[in-house]
């Protein structure tokens, strides 16, 4: 049954109902999109409708920022909030807008260009939980552990999907008390979900005929689902088999979760005006290009130990030249968009300064990589110099040594393919403790390196690593069955933090 003023009434006096209910603070998440609009809408108007007294228990409008949005969605958010912020004091409403975060040293860009992550993909999809889960859960706990209980507000309808459908229906049979489903994954956390039964018609009828409380425009949310599409069309209350906007999907325009970007290459077909974004699509295909990336990867997982099946190595982290590429690609683009682009967008910070200085403490002082590449690369393509005022690292080696060390195992290791990096990572480690304090563990931390670093190719290490399996076997060990199997197929990706 499609929505009518007689539901959307009953919803706002039920909404009303549970807010006076109780003491327990409510978070609403917002995204931009059009379900999180309608259900805060749905919520505003029900709220502005209460008595300025009654009005007391805080509502923490939540917008998780995963650094790496589409920028036209991350703005229209930002422009959204400005505005919720602005209406919210001047009608003396207890709406709070929260912009959430990931922490700096988990970012998407830190996580890829940094340690060298394997781009997500379904067996190995570790950017949701770090970049979105853990930024809402952390905020979400520390009002828990403030005020006992809270109550999450969402716009998840069963129409989206199958899985949804069946998630919430789930989640229904348990509810503790009418209207509210407990959160599985964290204890005093209830769910609340109004648009519940909703289709994406009901939504945009929604939108459409009750106006924008906090000011804003549905009519230009609506434009830009409907640029979202392919056809350019988004039809409302017609035809359920007709292509619909409801269906567009805004998300981080470094997803490599899905093969194309569907969304943005129809904002870019459909506005020339957007033309700009076509260089971040271009980007996200080549870093997110399947064909080719293990050769880009080294053959050893994150920590240097060996893995695989049916006879082959897992690959793991991106190597080091790549991993410079992409940090100076990134760096290009963000300085044509804010040169060339919309005047809007001409602060557009694809990588921000605090995930370069991460990206630098990684390099230089996980990896050993001490020619301190990030700050070189991004004077060559920005022309300033980079700012880390808390930087501290020994002075004792620089770009000058590392390239003369580097045509030294040239020449006399060519046909060992570790030998250098065995070479910095053994001088960085000596260099770094050179104080007698700091000499504790080296002996160890030495072996480590030569451990992970003594094969002479993949092909050596393949070898190696067969050989051990093997012996395993014959001894009565436990041993990885899958790799001593035949077969044609690839290494399967895996969750490098599991097999870690």
């Amino acid at each position: 049954m499609a929505i009518s003023k007689k539901i959307i009434n009953g919803l706002i006096k039920t909404i009303q109902n549970l807010y006076l209910s109780d003491d327990i603070p409510w978070m609403i998440g917002y995204s931009g999109g059009k379900d999180s609009t309608a259900a805060l809408q749905l919520v505003w108007i029900a709220i502005e409708g209460l008595p300025e007294r009654q009005r007391v228990k805080p509502i923490h409008i939540m917008n998780t920022d995963t650094l790496v949005e589409s920028p036209v969605v991350s703005k229209w958010v930002e422009k959204s909030l400005d505005s919720m912020r602005k209406a919210a004091k001047e009608k003396k409403l207890p709406f709070v807008p929260e912009k959430l975060i990931p922490e700096y040293n988990n970012t998407f860009w830190v996580n890829l260009i940094g340690r060298g992550y394997p781009f997500p993909r379904m067996k190995y999809r570790w950017c949701t939980d770090r970049l979105k889960i853990q930024p809402v859960n952390n905020f979400i706990k520390n009002k828990i552990a403030e005020h006992g209980e809270v109550i999450l507000v969402l716009g998840t309808r069963k129409a989206e999907s199958s899985r949804r459908n069946q998630t919430m229906t789930n989640l229904e049979k348990k509810r503790v008390r009418e209207l509210l489903s407990p959160n599985p994954t964290l204890a005093n956390e209830l769910v609340f979900s109004p648009l519940e039964a909703w289709t994406d018609d009901d939504v945009w009828a929604f939108l459409m005929q009750y106006k924008n409380p906090w000011g804003y425009s549905n009519m230009e949310l609506l434009t830009m689902y409907k640029g979202a599409t392919a056809d350019n069309e988004c039809p409302i209350m017609v035809d359920k088999d007709l292509p619909s906007c409801g269906k567009s999907r805004f998300g981080c325009w470094v997803c490599t979760m899905v093969e194309k970007d569907k969304s943005m290459e129809a904002m870019i077909a459909n506005d020339d005006e957007k033309e700009w974004m076509t260089q971040l699509l271009e980007f996200r295909n080549e870093f997110g290009n399947e064909e080719g990336d293990r050769e880009r990867r080294s053959f050893r997982r994150m920590h240097g130990n060996l893995q695989g099946n049916y006879r082959k190595l897992f690959h793991g982290p991106y190597k080091k030249e790549v991993r410079e590429q992409w940090l100076r690609r990134l760096l290009e683009i963000q300085k044509n968009i804010n040169e060339t682009g919309p005047e809007e967008f001409q602060n557009l910070e694809l990588i921000r300064i605090q995930e370069l200085r991460q990206i630098r403490k990684i390099w230089v002082l996980e990896k050993h990589e001490f020619d301190d590449a990030v700050p070189r690369i991004y004077f060559e393509v920005t022309g300033k110099e980079f700012e880390d005022p808390d930087w501290i690292c020994a002075e004792g080696f620089a770009k000058e040594e590392w390239d003369i060390l580097k045509k030294v195992c040239s020449d006399l290791y060519g046909d060992e393919e570790l030998a250098f990096e065995m070479m910095y990572s053994l001088i960085d480690i000596e260099s770094n403790a050179a104080g007698m304090n700091q000499r504790k563990g080296i002996i160890e931390e030495l072996e480590k390196v030569i451990a992970k670093t003594f094969y002479k190719n993949e092909d050596d290490a393949t070898q190696y690593y067969m050989e051990k399996v093997c012996r395993k076997k014959e001894y009565g060990g436990k041993y990885n069955e899958k790799f001593l199997d035949y077969g044609n197929q690839m290494p399967e990706e895996t969750d490098e933090e599991s097999e870690e």
